[in-house]
């Protein structure tokens, strides 16, 4: 399986990039990984703008996750439990989506086929990629029994 990363921008925070870099290596231990970083849309209508662009890299027979800030929450053991499904499906990609700083067009949000919310918190996007890398990680953790997720 492998797990793709299409974002909006680059992460400019040298110290956020550096943990973002970190989690994708302990992540490929266990799965192929990738990232994207599209440019984003400027300031008339970045939505639609940066849709086209997700929509176009997406590999169409990826299942899709969309990071919402209406999506649905879960756990870290929920995570992992999800993650042990994919794989169990035989899914050859998951494409994990975040937006730029206007959210995403209806159109990508219509393609997600599962939409997750981080927290009822608000995060930077450079943030929400560390996050979502961290907690793909600590998933892995669970699944094999390290003690990192202890």
């Amino acid at each position: 399986m492998k797990f793709s990363f299409i974002w909006v921008g680059k992460t400019r925070n040298e110290n956020l990039r550096a943990l973002q870099n970190d989690y994708l290596q302990r992540l490929s231990h266990f799965v192929k990984t990738s990232v994207t970083e599209l440019k984003d849309g400027g300031s008339e209508r970045p939505a639609e703008i940066e849709g086209k662009r997700i929509l176009q890299t997406l590999n169409q027979k990826s299942l899709v996750v969309l990071l919402d800030v209406g999506g649905r929450t879960v756990t870290s053991h929920e995570l992992a439990v999800e993650v042990k499904r994919w794989q169990d499906q035989g899914l050859k990609e998951v494409a994990f989506v975040i937006g730029g700083f206007d959210g995403v067009s209806p159109k990508v949000a219509e393609r997600a086929d599962i939409r997750l919310s981080l927290s009822i918190l608000t995060f930077t996007h450079e943030m929400a990629r560390v996050i979502i890398l961290e907690q793909l990680y600590r998933a892995y953790s669970i699944l094999n029994g390290l003690p990192y997720q202890k």
